[in-house]
C-alpha cells in the first residue's frame, strides 16, 4: 500500500506540475511567445463582454496580460490560464484562452 501511494504521489510531482509563465516575461519579451501555448497565473481585473468578444485582464504584481475567453471568471479571482500567446495589429499581445 505504501508503494502505491509513493508511486501515485511521484506521478503527480511528475505529470501534475505545470511551469508558468511570468506575466514579467511576456511583458517584457512579448515577441518571444507569439505562437506558444502556455500557462499563466494571476488575478482577474475588469472582465468585459462587448457582443462576440469577451475577456479580462490578468495580474500578477506589477505585471498584466489581457486574456480573450469565453467565459469570464469573477473579478478579483485568482486564476491559472491555458492558452496561445497571440499578436493582432489592434489588440497588441494577448493570451487566446483554451476553452
Amino acid at each position: 500500500m505504501q508503494k502505491l501511494l509513493l508511486c501515485s504521489a511521484l506521478m503527480l510531482l511528475l505529470f501534475g506540475c505545470v511551469a508558468t509563465t511570468p506575466l514579467k516575461d511576456l511583458n517584457e519579451k512579448p515577441a518571444d511567445f507569439v505562437g506558444q501555448k502556455i500557462v499563466v497565473s494571476g488575478t482577474v481585473e475588469n472582465p468585459i463582454h462587448l457582443g462576440t468578444l469577451s475577456g479580462y485582464t490578468l495580474v500578477d504584481g506589477n505585471y498584466s496580460i489581457t486574456v480573450s475567453s469565453q467565459s469570464l471568471p469573477a473579478e478579483g479571482s485568482k486564476e491559472t490560464v491555458t492558452g496561445t500567446w497571440m499578436r493582432d495589429t489592434l489588440l497588441g499581445y494577448y493570451l487566446l484562452a483554451e476553452e
